[in-house]
């Protein structure tokens, strides 16, 4: 597999980590598999009942809770909880810079991490509508990728939208996302 690029990739670069005030620390999973010679991600597609981000399409993640020691175990626990993934079946290979969300307020600390495949995946009925398997390959296409400026707390800001199978990666996902594809295969 493309582990060890990918752990290389990350570890020859400093985390920028962000612990503004009024943040709330959060962390997600980018969990990554092979399959028949390709490389997947998988992305949740989030249900109604969520207090934010409503039918978007996210990382496996969540809020730092009390309980975690870390945010590598918030991000550990909370993909247990939305997809059923044992945290035993995941080996972390490195860090992505911390991405503020706009309209949440949240710090989010990206994870991304190998898993096993094939693997039987649980969705939590209260927090995930879908389980997307997304190519690398898709991601990495340009026709699937557009780059749009927009106003965001009075700045003009890059915003990124990758297309998949008719569903659309926005926001900090999207941005985690380039930030990963960058680094690893600087695309």
């Amino acid at each position: 597999m493309m582990k060890e690029s990918i752990r290389q990739a990350l570890s020859q670069r400093e985390k920028r980590v962000n612990r503004a005030e009024g943040l709330t620390p959060a962390a997600v999973l980018i969990p990554i598999y092979e399959r028949a010679g390709e490389c997947y991600l998988i992305v949740t597609k989030r249900t109604e009942k969520v207090n934010y981000h409503k039918g978007q399409i996210s990382f496996p993640g969540g809020v730092h809770q009390a309980g975690d020691k870390t945010l590598r175990e918030t991000a550990l626990r909370e993909s247990w909880e939305e997809i059923g993934l044992n945290p035993r079946d995941v080996e972390i290979l490195g860090e992505l810079d911390d991405i503020v969300t706009v309209t949440s307020n949240y710090a989010v600390s990206p994870f991304v991490a190998a898993i096993p495949y094939p693997y039987e995946f649980r969705a939590s009925p209260e927090e995930v509508e879908e389980i997307i398997e997304v190519p690398l390959a898709a991601l990495l296409d340009n026709c699937n990728f557009r780059e749009e400026l927009q106003f965001l707390q009075g700045k003009l800001t890059p915003q990124y939208f990758y297309q998949y199978s008719g569903w659309v990666i926005f926001g900090a996902t999207a941005r985690m996302l380039k930030q990963f594809l960058e680094i690893v295969f600087r695309a």
